[in-house]
């Protein structure tokens, strides 16, 4: 497991949306956004009550993570003033959650970044945890 550092933490965490690329067993990319916690090192996506066009443990992003876990993550920050740009990329290993504590402590986290989950029934559907493998980053002249 690869660990984020202070600072990198700090700018995934004043954004408010990632996207997670995930691959289907062919290899076919899928991306979209998603909320997400950072939590003891790992990084944290519901599967919320949105509504969907499937079940949602028949979501492509779940039947991709089941079929090939390595996934990324990006965070981006864009202005105008491209002297301020930055990117994070975090590759991983994706699961879906299965122990109760840390699915109460993921998603109390969750919860705490988005109002919105906080009258969502996230216990019964899947929680996917990203640990990251691999880090990158970018800005110019500086670390993101």
């Amino acid at each position: 497991m690869t660990t984020l550092t202070p600072q990198q933490v700090l700018f995934i965490e004043r954004l408010r949306v990632a996207h997670l690329a995930t691959t289907d067993v062919t290899g076919q990319p899928h991306v979209l956004p998603v909320c997400f916690a950072v939590v003891g090192g790992a990084i944290y996506t519901a599967i919320d009550e949105k509504p969907k066009r499937v079940a949602a443990a028949s979501l492509r992003r779940v039947r991709n993570i089941l079929a090939r876990p390595q996934v990324c993550l990006v965070w981006d920050h864009y202005e105008e003033d491209w002297t301020r740009l930055a990117w994070l990329q975090v590759r991983g290993t994706a699961s879906l959650v299965e122990a109760a504590a840390e699915q109460t402590a993921a998603l109390a986290a969750l919860r705490d970044r988005y109002p919105q989950y906080r009258t969502m029934d996230l216990e019964r559907r899947p929680l996917i945890r990203v640990t990251p493998t691999h880090v990158r980053s970018w800005s110019p002249g500086r670390e993101a």
